[in-house]
């Protein structure tokens, strides 16, 4: 069990400004990223004892964590894949 936060731009510090074009371009990514914060914060309150929950409902929270973290790196890696094809 770990007591740091894993925020997104922690979690992709390389694309940080994909990270913010994403956010403000595309909806859903941006709705993504607000799911992955609000699951991330609950995990994060769970974690120090802040808020109290059972194991399988810290282990839900992460599994959801985890997947939300998956479609956001594709979507991250779509965007600087179509960057580069637009700049090279």
């Amino acid at each position: 069990m770990t007591h740091v936060p894993h925020e997104l731009h922690e979690e992709f510090p390389q694309d940080e400004a994909v990270l913010h074009r994403l956010k403000v371009e595309d909806a859903h990514f941006n709705r993504l990223a607000e799911e992955y914060h609000e699951v991330n914060r609950e995990i994060h309150r769970i974690e120090t004892l802040v808020e109290p929950a059972s194991d399988l409902r810290g282990e839900d929270l992460r599994k959801r964590r985890m997947t939300l973290k998956d479609e956001i790196a594709d979507m991250i890696r779509a965007a600087r894949n179509a960057a580069n094809e637009v700049t090279g």
